[in-house]
């Protein structure tokens, strides 16, 4: 077994026996040092976005001291939700290394199957949205493109 997926069952295994979350954990790697390690959190926090990507990007980037995990590769237990594959890729992680697939966690009862079917225009969660005020909010973008380049 790869020694960085088993730290991060370990740390999913972890979290299942604390009651903390599902059956998650993810590791983050730079070379071949470990930067944080982290497990689904959800139930603890009652926050639906503290994922074990999620904790362990958000516990990498205040070890670094940065936003750009640019270098650094990620092993989780299961193939990434689009909110973690989102944040993964904002995080400039390349490389991702993960053990079960996405439909293991749908037989489960995980809803990833919904996000990616609203992603490819199937609206079946029944989402209301709509854009208002857009040159208000534009006007921001703008304002902050100037002060930033």
């Amino acid at each position: 077994m790869d020694k960085y997926m088993k730290l991060a069952l370990d740390s999913a295994y972890e979290g299942i026996k604390n009651k903390d979350g599902g059956p998650f954990g993810a590791v983050i790697v730079k070379g071949n040092e470990v930067i944080s390690i982290g497990h689904n959190m959800v139930i603890k926090t009652n926050d639906p976005t503290n994922h074990a990507e999620i904790v362990a990007i958000r516990k990498a980037c205040e070890k670094l001291k940065t936003y750009d995990l640019t270098g650094c590769s990620i092993y989780t237990t299961s193939e990434p939700c689009p909110m973690c594959l989102s944040a993964i890729i904002w995080s400039n992680i390349k490389e991702i290394n993960y053990g079960a697939d996405k439909e293991t966690a749908n037989n489960i009862g995980f809803r990833d199957k919904d996000i990616y079917d609203y992603i490819n225009g199937q609206n079946s969660i029944n989402l209301n949205m709509q854009q208002i005020d857009s040159d208000e909010c534009k006007k921001i973008f703008s304002n902050y493109k100037n002060i930033i380049y």
